[in-house]
């Protein structure tokens, strides 16, 4: 058990952001094309946080076009290359699921002061 906690630790970002449920930010997604990459991003709620370690994930949602678009990114992944934290969110919930019921202002995170 050690070896493998011992690899995890070569593995993870040193720089990883530090993320809470709630938080409204910007993913810098790499996306390779071809042979061409380029940075994509995608700005939304994190609305959801699984795992740990290496496996660490968060959900990111947001409405486009008037259709939920959920992504979900690796913490740790060398694909994701920087995670910028636009706004804190103020919540109570570990999971805001319930976002995904809701529509116009009510889908919205009140802001941290």
């Amino acid at each position: 058990m050690d070896i493998i906690k011992a690899v995890e630790a070569d593995y993870l970002k040193k720089d990883a952001a530090k993320l809470m449920i709630g938080d409204y930010v910007k993913v810098h997604f790499k996306v390779i094309e071809g042979t061409r990459e380029r940075i994509q991003v995608f700005e939304g709620t994190v609305i959801a946080m699984h795992g740990e370690g290496a496996k660490e994930t968060f959900t990111v949602r947001r409405v486009s076009y008037g259709v939920g678009v959920e992504r979900v990114f690796p913490v740790h992944s060398p694909k994701v290359a920087k995670v910028e934290l636009v706004r804190h969110g103020k919540v109570r919930r570990a999971k805001l699921y319930y976002l995904r019921n809701r529509v116009g202002k009510a889908a919205k995170v009140v802001e941290k002061i």
